[in-house]
């Protein structure tokens, strides 16, 4: 019997991660999402500066694009899940979404997954300290037996929007353009041209010591203009990430700080069990450069007496980073869980949204 009739006895639920730089769509229970296509909803990046007409036009705009230019489908009577981040993701945005899906596109449930904590479906796991490095910034939640330990949560604006802004500020420096440096460049030339270094290498950066530099490269531009990129911006650019300064607000520092956050029961098992998901995780010698930094604090006098954990170790999830919170929700919808959705019955009778998965039209949502 063929799997569609024996899995989904009815139409696939269609899984979104709405991130602020792209979203993620497809349907659960397949391996990777149909599309990664550019977030048009500018209120995402920064929605307490805008209305919630504005939010809700625009979602309306973008929703309509998903279903009816990429993934070719009524929305009508179809489930749809989200997948979002516990610690960032305001309310309004939340029932903006829900709002949209519900009264315009007449959909019949949405479910919202926690985006930390489906991440580790992908790898059968239930603990793990979950390292998300996207485009506004990298947000540090550990996860232990299965539960999200929120006072342990750590996040700073290191991610790939300061990452394009010190490339694009380097390069006007060296005389490029400032008109031809467009977003979509800049993050070309962040993929294909930038590495994460060794860290002895960036110690000795830091300390104007004399180092080989790496080539330059000649980066062409529209078949017209080419931008010379010089070896030091292709291997400190990421440096962003690691900045040392009396604060220790850098990313090795925050990944620690959440493990001493948590139980001392958890820490050793945290710190064995680290997982990077986020596009700006997906650059080139990250994981290693993270090791590297993570083993020499753990050893260093500021925190030796306060953790005792041996080693760090990393998990190789079975996806790119940057869909990796996607699978998590494809596996996840694809389950009996679905059934927890918000339905549009509910909706309609008790317009609110709960700050967790399980509805329960009685209770009031968190307005913190």
């Amino acid at each position: 019997m063929p799997l569609f009739e024996t899995v989904f006895q009815e139409k696939p639920a269609i899984v979104m991660e709405i991130g602020s730089a792209y979203t993620k769509i497809g349907f659960c229970g397949e391996a990777h999402p149909r599309f990664i296509l550019p977030t048009e909803i500018e209120s995402i990046r920064d929605v307490l500066k805008k209305t919630e007409k504005n939010l809700y036009d625009q979602a309306v705009d973008f929703f309509n694009k998903i279903f009816f230019d990429y993934l070719l489908v009524s929305p009508k009577d179809r489930k749809v899940s989200f997948v979002e981040s516990t610690i960032t993701t305001p309310t309004l945005i939340r029932e903006s979404f829900a709002k949209v899906l519900f009264h315009h596109f007449e959909v019949a449930s949405i479910l919202f997954l926690p985006l930390h904590l489906v991440s580790l479906s992908t790898l059968a796991i239930d603990t793990a300290l979950v390292v998300d490095i996207g485009y506004k910034e990298a947000v540090i939640l550990p996860v232990f037996n299965g539960v999200q330990i929120l006072k342990a949560w750590q996040a700073q604006p290191l991610g790939g929007e300061s990452i394009h802004d010190g490339i694009k500020a380097s390069l006007i420096l060296n005389g490029v353009k400032d008109e031809i440096l467009s977003e979509r460049v800049i993050e070309d030339i962040k993929v294909r041209t930038c590495f994460v270094t060794k860290q002895a290498r960036a110690v000795a950066h830091r300390n104007n010591e004399s180092i080989q530099p790496c080539p330059d490269v000649d980066y062409p531009v529209d078949g017209s203009d080419v931008i010379k990129i010089p070896g030091n911006l292709r291997e400190f650019a990421l440096e962003v990430l690691f900045p040392e300064d009396n604060d220790y607000l850098g990313l090795p520092y925050i990944i620690i700080d959440a493990i001493i956050k948590c139980p001392v029961d958890s820490r050793k098992e945290l710190a064995e069990n680290i997982l990077l998901i986020g596009g700006t995780s997906s650059m080139m010698g990250i994981k290693s450069r993270l090791r590297d930094e993570l083993r020499t604090l753990i050893k260093s006098e500021f925190y030796m007496d306060r953790l005792y954990i041996d080693d760090v170790k990393f998990h190789n999830a079975p996806s790119k980073p940057n869909f990796t919170g996607w699978l998590g929700g494809s596996i996840y919808s694809a389950t009996d869980l679905i059934s927890n959705s918000i339905t549009r019955e509910n909706y309609l009778k008790h317009p609110k949204i709960p700050d967790w998965i399980f509805y329960d039209g009685s209770s009031t949502r968190n307005q913190g």
